[in-house]
């Protein structure tokens, strides 16, 4: 008899410790984890040569290899480069790090086939190729 009263209480104290140790006010709770684009601090952070421009919230950066083996044609002009920025990281749409102010922004015809969104300037006769860092 008291082994087994020993026993129901050792039972009883496993369980009310187990119960008493879980974390029952998480169950059903669903955590969300979201991302953001990166901004132009967390670019030059990496690399503080780095040429970019932000437009529509997007920041565009250029010198990415594969992005420059890309043969890409000029489509319609999308917006103009209205700032110049070379002193912070507090950006805002048309504004460079490198590129002068009046720089013009165009689409590329090929965006179906290059599978994320690059830009093209065109600045002092020459035309540049821009990939946008989105996540996702």
């Amino acid at each position: 008899m008291k082994v087994s009263r020993l026993f129901l209480g050792l039972v009883i104290f496993v369980l009310l410790t187990a119960v008493g140790c879980s974390n029952s006010s998480d169950k059903g709770k669903v955590e969300v984890y979201t991302t953001e684009n990166p901004n132009a601090e967390g670019i030059l952070k990496l690399d503080p040569e780095a040429d970019i421009f932000q437009f529509n919230g997007v920041i565009y950066q250029t010198g990415i290899d594969w992005v420059e083996a890309l043969t890409l044609t000029k489509d319609e002009q999308v917006g103009e480069i209205k700032t110049k920025n070379d002193t912070d990281t507090n950006f805002e749409d048309e504004m460079s790090n490198k590129l002068p102010v009046g720089a013009k922004v165009f689409s590329v015809k090929e965006k179906e086939e290059i599978g994320g969104p690059i830009l093209l300037v065109e600045s002092e006769g020459k035309l540049f190729k821009y990939y946008g860092l989105v996540e996702g």
